[in-house]
């Protein structure tokens, strides 16, 4: 017990001295011992990379969860080391809401239909983003975290233990200087040696880590090399699902446009322009019959070209199929949604969408 407290005490003086010396180091009342312009500049490095190590992984955390509290479950279960609990995207809920709905709606009507189509989209979108996150958290976060919590915490212990060095080195200076005896400076230069060669092998070991930082960006670059090749993968998948529900939903236009109104465009692979100028068609008269555009003669005046945006297939004989970049015809009929005009290649004429199109003037 008396062996417990004396060690306490001892260890408790040796913090309060160095403590005071520290102070007065910064103060400017003692000298230090200064390290070399490599080292401070290896420092600095290993600093830097530490501080945006920690930035990017908790910012590729939040991407990959926004959910807070997901986040906070997710790093509990971790350091308890059981596995994590799978959970569904909401992506893949919203599928299966969808889905529910078309079922209670009637799968045969077109809105139900058309909520399974959707639905089952938001599915596969779902299970990619839960690929997508799975693969970026062990080929991207986990070695983020490894350096974090591992090569970091081992360069900081040695680190602290080189800072120590330094005050002892720089203790046995200033009490060699004070020295005034022969038998107290023979004893203050013996001390001196010793905290030199002990100093010189601590700064070794801590600039051998220090330099490890070269190996440690090489492996971070290989990792985001991974990261941006399964984001890269995610979204490819999301586009082909998304361009696949688009021609799903194509064409089945046709079952609700004379029945429910006015029919929207059909989904765009990419955004329409901002400022997407739209051909002003003639109001429609009531009970009017809607025209077969392929069957009406364009007026004399009042056709425009147009650039086609984006590929456009065909939802049935009265539409024109559309490659992305070529150009066409474009006008208006009276009687047409104005959401959609006619458009001619060649010999071929048909109805086709304004957010396809870009008209030049």
């Amino acid at each position: 017990m008396d062996f417990n407290v004396k060690k306490l005490a001892s260890e408790a003086g040796v913090f309060f001295t160095r403590a005071v010396q520290f102070t007065e180091e910064k103060l400017g009342q003692a000298e230090r011992t200064e390290l070399d312009a490599h080292f401070e500049n290896l420092l600095a490095r290993a600093d830097s990379t530490k501080n945006w190590t920690e930035k990017i992984f908790h910012q590729t955390e939040v991407l990959l969860q926004p959910n807070p509290s997901a986040r906070v479950e997710e790093f509990l279960y971790e350091k308890l080391d059981r596995k994590v609990p799978s959970r569904v995207t909401n992506a893949e809920l919203l599928g299966q809401y969808m889905t529910e709905a078309a079922n209670e709606f009637g799968p045969g009507a077109p809105y139900g239909q058309t909520l399974i189509k959707v639905g089952e989209t938001q599915k596969h979108l779902g299970a990619a983003e839960r690929d997508f996150i799975h693969s970026s958290s062990i080929n991207f976060l986990t070695p983020l975290r490894n350096f974090l919590e591992g090569d970091w915490k081992t360069i900081s212990k040695e680190r602290r233990i080189l800072q120590n060095r330094r005050l002892d080195l720089d203790a046995c200076k200033a009490r060699l200087k004070k020295a005034k005896a022969a038998e107290a400076k023979a004893a203050a230069e013996h001390d001196l040696r010793v905290a030199q060669t002990e100093f010189d092998r601590q700064a070794e070991v801590t600039r051998l880590l220090l330099e490890g930082i070269s190996s440690t960006h090489v492996n971070h670059l290989r990792c985001l090399h991974e990261f941006a090749e399964a984001q890269a993968t995610y979204f490819a998948q999301c586009y082909q699902y998304m361009v696949e529900l688009q021609k799903q939903l194509g064409r089945s236009t046709s079952t609700f446009v004379g029945n429910t109104g006015p029919a929207s465009p059909p989904l765009s692979t990419s955004p329409p322009p901002a400022t997407l100028p739209v051909l002003q068609s003639v109001s429609p008269n009531p009970g009017e019959v809607s025209l077969n555009p392929v069957e009406v003669t364009p007026p004399a005046s009042g056709t425009r070209k147009a650039r086609v945006l984006y590929d456009y297939e065909a939802a049935d004989s009265t539409e024109l199929s559309l490659s992305a970049d070529e150009l066409i015809t474009v006008y208006s009929l009276p009687g047409m949604d104005p959401d959609w005009l006619v458009g001619e290649r060649g010999n071929k004429k048909g109805k086709v969408p304004v957010t396809y199109l870009e008209l030049l003037s």
